[in-house]
């Protein structure tokens, strides 16, 4: 039998930061970082013809992480990162880039068929040439891929619709509680605490599960008839940029692994936060954390 795999589909970008430019984008920095824990897992994007799309398969090539990532007409994504006094960063994300336009060609066909988890977001389906990749990836994948939405609500770069179709297609769901609040405003639930917000998605949708992330104030992981809250460890923050990509890879590989959804969230807690520590995206993982798993 084909070996199976854990796919990240999505933008793959330059993270300009004011220390510097960093490889990034949800997608490529949640197959890294589960790559760290030993599993077999690729990256799926579409990069520019340019220095940015060269150096993008330079890093991924010495970390060792498979890619799919056709060359398009499109230049290589960036985002202009401007961190506050707390490292929360706020982002300017270039448009009419290289991962809006991702082709669904027979190369990432076949990584969906052998996907055993894929994670996807919002923010790589605000053009519809890579929203139809999106789409005709996760239908198809096997019956028994594990499906998560990692939203990720920038800007204008989102839609009801999109929102809706990406949750109905999803068996996880994670979100941070700024986001909550905008899905409890668009789908007319603005009134209910963080905890009925997400029984009610959690029912509504038949998801095995729903994380959301706190920042500083801890973040909760929901199950049927299961709640799991873990409050946000004190570290010396460089910048919180893929530290929400760190827990849901950290997450992922762990249930991967036969933990429980209480052993899971822990350890998708302690990762991001470590990952807070260090600059940039995708920091090597230390192995107090990796030999876990």
């Amino acid at each position: 039998m084909e070996k199976r795999t854990i796919v990240g589909i999505g933008e793959s970008l330059w993270d300009c930061l004011p220390q510097g430019t960093k490889l990034g984008g949800a997608p490529v920095n949640f197959a890294y970082h589960v790559h760290q824990f030993g599993y077999d897992a690729v990256a799926i994007s579409a990069l520019g013809n340019d220095i940015l799309g060269d150096q993008t398969r330079k890093e991924l090539d010495a970390v060792k992480l498979p890619y799919i990532m056709p060359i398009v007409a499109e230049p290589t994504g960036t985002v202009q990162v401007t961190l506050d006094e707390e490292g929360v960063p706020t982002y300017d994300i270039k448009q009419d880039v290289a991962w809006d336009n991702i082709p669904f060609n027979e190369e990432i066909e076949a990584a969906a068929k052998r996907a055993q988890v894929v994670c996807f977001g919002t923010l790589a389906q605000r053009n519809s040439v890579s929203r139809n990749t999106i789409q005709q990836f996760l239908k198809a994948t096997p019956k028994d891929c594990l499906k998560v939405l990692d939203i990720n609500l920038r800007q204008n770069f989102y839609t009801k619709d999109i929102i809706q179709e990406s949750v109905a297609a999803c068996d996880i769901l994670k979100i941070n509680d700024e986001e909550l609040i905008t899905i409890g405003r668009l789908f007319g639930y603005p009134g209910l605490d963080i905890e009925n917000k997400c029984w009610l998605i959690l029912g509504k949708y038949n998801l095995k599960m729903l994380i959301v992330t706190c920042g500083i104030n801890g973040s909760y992981v929901f199950g049927p008839a299961v709640k799991s809250f873990i409050e946000t460890p004190h570290v010396e923050v460089a910048d919180t940029v893929g530290a929400g990509d760190s827990f849901t890879a950290s997450f992922c590989a762990a249930l991967l692994a036969g933990k429980t959804l209480e052993e899971a969230h822990q350890l998708a807690v302690n990762v991001s936060a470590y990952v807070c520590t260090q600059a940039g995206a995708m920091p090597v993982i230390p192995e107090r954390f990796t030999k876990e798993i």
